[in-house]
């Protein structure tokens, strides 16, 4: 059987993906800049025998590359992001960062290394195959605006039928396949609220106008708003992430202060109404104290909207192919991720690949700089990426 042998041949390969992880590990390259790791990911394409490339896609250094079967059929794509985080590593590994203050802390280098395994494995069954493969390296999914968006606008997605994407995640025991519905991710937006008031002596503080004093009542008024212009049935978050004003003086009221935050949702609706309630309120709030406020709202990335048919066919064939209980539900989280921009365009899911052992230490966030993955989550991306793609390419 076809399926068998792809999966024995992502085993037989299990040591070649962890390879290439380690050296992405090694070598990683903030959003933007990741010129070498795009060169790279070229390289083993073309050593694959994979020639279809196309770089340089979007506002980066994205790569479009496709794999055609000898038959005709569906076309389908799979991403892999390939960005690193300004962080500065702290784990203990052998294959730790050699860049100060950049590391993979978020799993892009194993979502690169499998994607890479997988094509390699896609490539050497292409005859058996009925339709096309389009792989999408995407560069810059961690600072906005990312590289999906433009990828898209620059044709990526041109001919594609259904695209598929993972992401690890170091919460959820490795072997396990994870997926939320009906959202896979948030919108993650961002806003920074600047007040401008007068400065003076404390012992005058009838004479500032206190931004301090502005600050506080933006927060409170506006944390109780929200509960009261969203209804309840979409879930909402707003976070008032950071507060700084004056000038570190006991003896002196500032005349400047900021507020920086966050907005997750996951319905447009509710996130309007909360963009409209800073834009409108935060300003009248500051000037009935006297003072002023300017909100600058930055929209982010969409929220990934589940294609449901897509997610209930390829979760049943999944759980086919692994025990029914490595393939869970997840709850939904209110993380932000630009992969909603390639699923917007056609039908597309989302999953998680299971990456925590706590006999490792792979028991942190992601983005913290103790990041860690049990390397194991790399043949089971490969795997899943395998099985979905045999749903599509196999003639029935």
């Amino acid at each position: 059987m076809l399926l068998d042998e792809l999966l024995a041949a992502a085993d037989d390969n299990q040591r070649a993906a962890i390879e290439i992880r380690r050296y992405l590990h090694e070598n990683p390259e903030p959003s933007y800049y990741e010129k070498e790791t795009s060169k790279f990911i070229k390289k083993k394409l073309q050593e694959f025998g994979i020639d279809d490339i196309r770089t340089n896609v979007g506002n980066g250094f994205g790569i479009v590359a496709k794999i055609k079967g000898e038959k005709t059929g569906p076309n389908i794509a799979f991403r892999a992001d390939f960005d690193a985080l300004k962080i500065t590593e702290k784990t203990d590994l052998l294959f730790k960062s050699k860049r100060a203050g950049v590391m993979h802390a978020c799993g892009h280098d194993v979502h690169t290394a499998s994607l890479l395994i997988f094509a390699k494995i896609i490539n050497l069954f292409r005859k058996d195959l009925s339709g096309t493969v389009t792989l999408l390296f995407q560069n810059a999914e961690e600072t906005q605006p990312g590289g999906a968006k433009s990828m898209v606008a620059d044709g990526a997605m041109i001919g594609v039928d259904y695209v598929f994407g993972i992401h690890v995640n170091s919460l959820a025991p490795v072997g396990t396949i994870g997926y939320c519905k009906p959202f896979g991710t948030a919108n993650s937006d961002t806003f920074k609220i600047t007040i401008k008031g007068k400065s003076s002596q404390v012992s005058s503080p009838e004479m500032a106008i206190d931004p301090v004093l502005i600050a506080s009542q933006i927060i409170t008024n506006m944390q109780s708003t929200i509960s009261r212009i969203v209804s309840p049935t979409q879930p909402s978050v707003l976070t008032f992430a950071t507060v700084y004003a004056g000038n570190n003086s006991f003896e002196y009221i500032g005349s400047e202060a900021v507020i920086k935050g966050t907005v997750r949702t996951f319905h447009t609706e509710a996130k309007e109404k909360i963009k409209q309630a800073l834009l409108k309120k935060v300003p009248l709030i500051a000037n009935l104290q006297n003072g002023d406020a300017d909100v600058y709202y930055l929209d982010g990335y969409p929220s990934i909207k589940q294609s449901l048919p897509l997610l209930e066919s390829n979760i049943k064939i999944l759980k086919k192919v692994f025990a029914e209980d490595q393939v869970i539900e997840l709850p939904m989280g209110m993380g932000g991720e630009d992969f909603s921009y390639f699923s917007n365009t056609v039908p597309g899911i989302f999953l998680n690949i299971g990456a925590g052992n706590e006999e490792i230490g792979a028991v942190y966030p992601h983005h913290s700089p103790n990041f860690k993955v049990d390397e194991e989550c790399i043949g089971q991306s490969i795997k899943t990426f395998l099985v979905i793609a045999m749903n599509y390419l196999v003639s029935k």
